[in-house]
């Protein structure tokens, strides 16, 4: 068993983060400590330590929710992408199986479904100049690795790596539509972003790039 499995194993076999674990991955947004604190019955101090040792161990991510109004915006916590199915959360591959399938029952192209796919990730509207931001951040719970390039009036998301590097090997044009997809499907929901094409690279090497448009406010 390698070392990563073993520090996962550990730190799931305390019921409390088990549970923690099992409540984020249900979740269809990131969830703040407030909710998993009323959910396993903790003060969200002794929350906080559980979900720490669930970071460390590389199964949730940590990150600042968006800013809604005065305070500070609280932590939320998601599923690390790279977390696969062993603890019960679908890996990449699964998650393509049921994308292919969904291309294959409705005929749809595979920029549709991806575009539908993207939809049901978006996280809400951002603030003005935020767009990609957000954009970067859904890639990054889909492992893409994302970074975000801004060159004078252009500005672009490195993809630094591929999820499905396998498959897109076999069937490039399948799987960099869905990708495309997925992104312009996420930025529909952001007033200032539009993303305007995929320049594809070797899946083994990654860093495919998404080319965006920052619009205008009004």
């Amino acid at each position: 068993m390698s070392d990563v499995v073993q520090v996962q194993a550990r730190a799931m076999g305390d019921p409390t983060r088990h549970e923690l674990f099992r409540a984020i991955a249900v979740a269809t947004e990131p969830v703040a400590v407030a909710a998993l604190a009323e959910h396993v019955g903790l003060h969200h101090n002794a929350v906080r330590q559980q979900l720490a040792k669930l970071v460390d161990a590389g199964l949730v991510i940590e990150r600042t929710a968006a800013a809604s109004g005065r305070g500070r915006p609280p932590l939320v916590y998601e599923v690390d992408p790279t977390a696969d199915s062993r603890w019960g959360v679908a890996g990449p591959y699964e998650r393509l199986a049921l994308w292919l399938s969904e291309i294959v029952r409705t005929g749809d192209t595979p920029l549709e479904v991806g575009r539908r796919v993207g939809r049901r990730q978006r996280l809400g509207s951002a603030e003005p100049g935020g767009g990609v931001e957000v954009l970067a951040q859904q890639m990054a719970r889909h492992g893409f690795d994302p970074t975000v390039r801004r060159r004078g009036s252009r500005t672009e998301i490195v993809l630094g790596t591929c999820p499905f590097a396998t498959t897109a090997l076999a069937d490039p044009d399948t799987v960099c539509q869905l990708h495309l997809g997925i992104a312009q499907g996420i930025a529909e929901d952001l007033d200032d972003l539009v993303v305007d094409a995929l320049e594809p690279k070797d899946p083994r090497r990654a860093h495919c790039v998404l080319r965006c448009s920052i619009e205008p406010e009004g």
